[in-house]
């Protein structure tokens, strides 16, 4: 066997070790957005296979397409188990009992985040920690929020690791929201000014639900839409 041909072969190899390996994000929960961010739905990913896979929407958002009519999207959740955040791109075309089926997909990267859809949003909320000196109820504001998190602005100093009540009307003609949450990233902002980074701890899949539907219902009046 010649140089050129022993090169050619290892670097072969190489190819086929960094193919990732995405049977293990089949029945993942993930986001589908447009590629300019909004957020169509949330779904479990199934049956994923190199270029095609299918979507189990979850979310009761109506997306109006016609059987014929497909449109290209951006796909990306997260692996609980490796700890990794994946992101496809891909064109998704209708199939019945919301049902998508996926062609064209590609592997964008996979990351080490959580890849969450995360929307703007500057709202007053309060954040009630229990136990512990500065226990109580303190003033801060919600500044975005996700499927897995928030972040929040405030005056009052949080540590890694505290965790609070988070209570917020997230819109003026919906009921309050409270969610438990836990910081994970302190940011000073100088001027004894914070902003948190915080994970969503102790929801199930009804408060996941309920958190996507608001979601939806913020990104609609944003965009004039009711």
């Amino acid at each position: 066997m010649g140089l050129f041909d022993l090169f050619k072969r290892k670097k072969s190899e190489a190819v086929q070790e960094e193919k990732p390996d995405l049977s293990i994000y089949t029945g993942m929960r993930v986001e589908v957005t447009t590629p300019e961010g909004d957020l169509l739905f949330v779904a479990k990913l199934k049956n994923l296979r190199e270029d095609t896979a299918e979507l189990e929407q979850y979310s009761e958002t109506e997306i109006s397409l016609q059987e014929t009519e497909s449109i290209r999207v951006k796909i990306r959740g997260y692996h609980d188990r490796e700890k990794k955040a994946i992101y496809l791109e891909g064109v998704i075309s209708p199939l019945p009992f919301h049902y998508w089926k996926v062609e064209e997909l590609e592997v964008s990267r996979i990351a080490n985040d959580r890849g969450f859809f995360r929307l703007g949003i500057n709202v007053e909320a309060t954040a009630t920690t229990f136990g512990g000196v500065g226990a109580g109820e303190k003033p801060c504001r919600l500044l975005n929020i996700s499927v897995g998190g928030v972040c929040i602005a405030s005056e009052n100093l949080y540590q890694e690791g505290d965790k609070f009540l988070l209570k917020v009307k997230l819109l003026e003609d919906r009921e309050m929201s409270a969610m438990y949450c836990q910081v994970l990233r302190v940011i000073d902002k100088g001027e004894a000014k914070y902003e948190y980074g915080c994970r969503f701890l102790e929801l199930n899949d009804s408060d996941e639900e309920k958190i996507t539907q608001n979601i939806f219902a913020i990104q609609r009046r944003q965009r004039g839409v009711y």
